[in-house]
């Protein structure tokens, strides 16, 4: 009789150990055994299981300039005072184009400079992998509208917020960029339009030097305005919104002559 007792309390004890092993891998929160090779088995999904949703993209984010800036930005120091003394800044305006563009950036890597491109979000939108190119070669990028409308300050309150609204979010949905800086098509301001740009987080920028490229003045032109520049200069020029050679012939002269000069190009 205790014999047989013993053996009954022996097979008790084994049941009650393996149900508590199966509580124990089941438990929510435990990791699942590896197997042979060492690698922890993936849990099946039950045939008909929904998939989990993907979890949704942010939206960039518009955060009010803290002091907005009442006028336009001319120079360097005015944007960013700790950039070195002898600094200049290239903004390109009106792209990405698909024929100039990739011009412009093969020249300025040929020279190992950086630029800041203003680019128009539905330039943007139609050439997205130009718009990547530029950030990936280390370039800023500066929100210039949606469509460049002129004269942008006549427009009504809600097209211009829609007009840089929509160009914010379309260049960081291409590229992962918030932009910081804007500059309105021709150098449009009022203050209606500075208040917009402040309410979506940038700051106004325009520039020191025009040699208005845009109108093609000749190539010995553009050079002649350009080679003005000096320290904490901006510069303007364009690779978007027409023929652009006469740009890129004056750019190729005018790039190595101001590095000869011990001017260092940054972006803004």
């Amino acid at each position: 009789m205790g014999r047989r007792r013993a053996i009954y309390l022996g097979v008790l004890v084994a049941v009650e150990t393996t149900l508590a092993a199966c509580a124990d891998t089941s438990a929510p929160g435990t990791r699942p055994a590896a197997n042979a090779s060492g690698r922890t088995p993936k849990a099946s999904r039950r045939p008909g299981s929904p998939s989990p949703s993907p979890s949704p993209s942010p939206s960039p984010v518009f955060r009010p300039v803290a002091v907005p800036t009442r006028r336009p930005i001319h120079l360097i120091s005015e944007v960013n005072p700790a950039a070195p003394p002898n600094a200049i800044a290239l903004t390109i305006d009106d792209g990405p184009d698909p024929e100039w563009t990739p011009r412009v950036l093969d020249l300025l890597a040929q020279h190992h400079v950086v630029a800041t491109f203003c680019m128009i979000g539905d330039a943007v939108r139609e050439y997205p992998d130009l718009a990547k190119r530029v950030t990936a070669a280390g370039h800023a990028i500066c929100n210039h509208t949606m469509s460049h409308p002129q004269p942008f300050a006549g427009l009504s309150a809600e097209r211009m917020s829609s007009e840089v609204a929509g160009a914010h979010r379309e260049i960081w949905k291409t590229t992962g960029v918030t932009t910081r800086l804007f500059r309105a098509p021709g150098g449009s301001w009022s203050p209606a339009v500075l208040n917009t740009v402040a309410e979506n987080g940038m700051q106004p920028l325009d520039w020191d030097i025009d040699p208005r490229d845009w109108s093609r003045p000749g190539t010995a032109a553009i050079e002649r305005d350009l080679l003005r520049a000096k320290p904490g200069s901006i510069l303007l020029c364009h690779d978007g919104g027409g023929d652009r050679a006469e740009t890129l012939r004056a750019l190729t002269n005018v790039v190595p002559a101001l590095l000869s000069r011990g001017l260092t190009f940054v972006t803004l």
